[in-house]
């Protein structure tokens, strides 16, 4: 099985005593916790490739599904994908749906019609607004790749349901508005990044 490449996002004593200057609740939550890691994945085709498989269903059937594909295709390379049919795909579990997004992908990027490497020269509201020009990308899924690939330093995903329960958890909250959320999120800037790496744990403690 071909291995991919991934690192921890890269964070340090900085940021966290800058969120917890902020955030006297967080501090204490990241006092109690010590550093989190967050594994990514550099490669941004592998990354977006992940981030589609995990839309909508558990972290534990991702990893069944991202090991079959491993499995099954080797590298996951736009070429490698775009030679495979969408039955193919879709028979390492996940919706026939997501198999043809991920199919077409693989082909857009394969045959040049749609450069990757460009998005590391944009902003990330523009990042967000090229990715969701490609058919099964939404933005949380663009939002999910400034993270997890692109390791960019201030995204705090409304759409992530993890996100959103851990501030609950965190402040006590039975319910949480976008208006309460976009105080929070506002709040957390220019680490935002940092702070869901901690939002996401709390929400599976």
């Amino acid at each position: 099985m071909q291995t991919i490449k991934t690192k921890y996002f890269d964070y340090g004593k900085e940021e966290m005593d800058y969120l917890a200057s902020l955030d006297e609740t967080l501090g204490a939550a990241m006092a109690r916790m010590g550093r989190v890691e967050r594994v990514i994945i550099p490669d941004l085709f592998t990354a977006l490739i992940y981030a589609i498989v995990g839309q909508l269903i558990s972290v534990k059937a991702v990893r069944t599904i991202w090991e079959r594909m491993q499995v099954k295709f080797g590298e996951i390379s736009p070429q490698n994908l775009a030679m495979q049919t969408a039955d193919e795909i879709q028979s390492c579990g996940m919706t026939m749906k997501k198999a043809v997004c991920i199919n077409n992908i693989a082909q857009m990027i394969a045959q040049g019609a749609f450069n990757l490497d460009e998005l590391n020269d944009l902003s990330d509201t523009e990042v967000i607004n090229k990715l969701m020009t490609l058919n099964g990308v939404g933005k949380w899924t663009a939002e999910m790749m400034l993270i997890n690939a692109m390791e960019r330093p201030d995204v705090v995903s409304w759409g992530d349901i993890a996100i959103r329960r851990g501030m609950m958890k965190l402040y006590g909250l039975p319910a949480i508005t976008k208006g309460q959320f976009d105080e929070y999120r506002l709040g957390y800037s220019p680490f935002g990044s940092v702070a869901s790496i901690f939002l996401w744990e709390i929400s599976f403690e």
